[in-house]
């Protein structure tokens, strides 16, 4: 058992770690502004998609406050949107709908030259070098006053029937009816706002909290510096996946690390205690049904707004996925353990290095003795009476020393 003082340090290292894996408020406003472009190019009053009334608005990861940056500062940051349309042509198909999309993206020059690319449901534009970001954008159909109702919904108490009436339906050209059905209900549905409303709703503790969380569903929503514990916490357990896996295209997907973080966390205000509770509860919320497509048991992740959609899927057709999850899943339990085992920050660096990467972990420490030293000069510098650690946790605090024999002569 952690003291409090030993949890309050625990806190500090992991928030400050949490801290160093965040985009930057530069990073975050330019993929704004990048992708609120896009919008305008869309929804121009010339553009043949602009009675339609087109808006580009954030999803995923970037919508709930969990993205991080890369392990390698080369590597591009994967920023998720949609691309609402309010209605469309009779005769349109899911494929009429993308192209209609797609093509009018490759009108604008400067989209055209990225280039743009087709992917199984998105656009995908990838930005310069010096951006280091690109964007998968999802063309879907909206009903009318989808706006106001997300505006509204975000900014009420949970009902949980609420969720329902935020889905969209999108393209997919793997569907069956890709390219012959114009009846837009039977097109897929996707219910990303949905999921971020049942992700806000658990990962905060007031209905007050929750209206801070209406902005982040905005076309332009700013930049939140500020994160909840879970979320916090599943910045880390994507760090951790990303570092124990470096690029395997096997390695736990995001959505399912985010839903069973989701579904374990209990409201734990300490970061160190949400982490602990997550990476020994996750497990508990993955069910066994049985699949009528393979003729057997499988794994069940259900989707908390779309409990028919299994997110763990692709484990049938990819077993070495389901392998490494539970893989990573007993890697993080431990790891974490052994770094709360540690006392001293020369040891619990050491210990955090090979989980969570070297260069993030020294940028940590680094910040950490660059407060102390801050904490020092303004004589705000306390220890914590377990450890001996100096910091601005502890219980005890430490009188200020002079080091520069500016005493007053006698």
């Amino acid at each position: 058992m952690l003291t409090v003082d030993e949890k309050n340090n625990f806190n500090e290292i992991f928030e400050v770690l949490g801290e160093t894996l965040d985009i930057t408020e530069t990073q975050y406003n330019t993929a704004v502004s990048s992708y609120g472009a896009v919008g305008n190019w869309l929804a121009k009053p010339e553009s043949p998609l602009a009675q339609y009334k087109p808006i580009i608005r954030p999803q995923g990861s970037f919508t709930l406050g969990t993205m991080i940056k890369p392990v390698c500062d080369e590597d591009d940051l994967d920023i998720d949107l949609v691309c609402e349309l309010t209605g469309k042509k009779l005769h349109w198909t899911q494929y009429d709908l993308k192209q209609a999309v797609g093509n009018h993206l490759k009108d604008n020059e400067t989209y055209n030259k990225m280039p743009v690319k087709e992917s199984r449901r998105c656009w995908t534009l990838t930005y310069s070098e010096s951006a280091n970001y690109h964007m998968d954008i999802l063309p879907c159909i909206v009903s009318e006053g989808y706006n106001a109702l997300l505006g509204k919904t975000f900014s009420s108490p949970a009902i949980e029937k609420d969720y329902n009436t935020l889905a969209i339906r999108i393209t997919d050209n793997k569907s069956a009816n890709y390219k012959t059905d114009t009846v837009v209900e039977n097109w897929m549905k996707s219910n990303p706002f949905g999921y971020a409303k049942w992700f806000f709703n658990k990962a905060t503790f007031t209905h007050e909290k929750r209206l801070l969380f209406a902005d982040s569903v905005n076309p332009v929503p700013k930049f939140q510096k500020e994160k909840f514990p879970l979320q916090r916490a599943i910045q880390l357990l994507k760090r951790h996946r990303d570092i124990m896996f470096n690029g395997n295209d096997d390695k736990p997907i995001s959505i399912i690390i985010t839903t069973l973080a989701t579904l374990a966390y209990n409201k734990d205000i300490s970061l160190i205690e949400a982490l602990f509770n997550l990476v020994n509860n996750m497990d508990k919320f993955i069910d066994i049904r049985y699949d009528y497509r393979v003729h057997r048991d499988v794994k069940w992740i259900s989707n908390p707004v779309n409990p028919e959609e299994n997110f763990a899927d692709k484990w049938i057709e990819h077993p070495q996925r389901e392998a490494n999850f539970f893989k990573w899943l007993s890697q993080i339990r431990t790891d974490i353990n052994i770094i709360a085992q540690q006392r001293g920050r020369h040891n619990i660096a050491t210990a955090m290095k090979k989980a969570f990467g070297e260069l993030a972990v020294t940028k940590v420490f680094s910040t950490l003795g660059e407060r102390d030293y801050n904490l020092s000069q303004s004589g705000n510098m306390k220890m914590s009476t377990g450890t001996g650690i100096l910091g601005s946790t502890g219980t005890v605090k430490v009188q200020s020393h002079n080091f520069h024999g500016n005493d007053k002569k006698k």
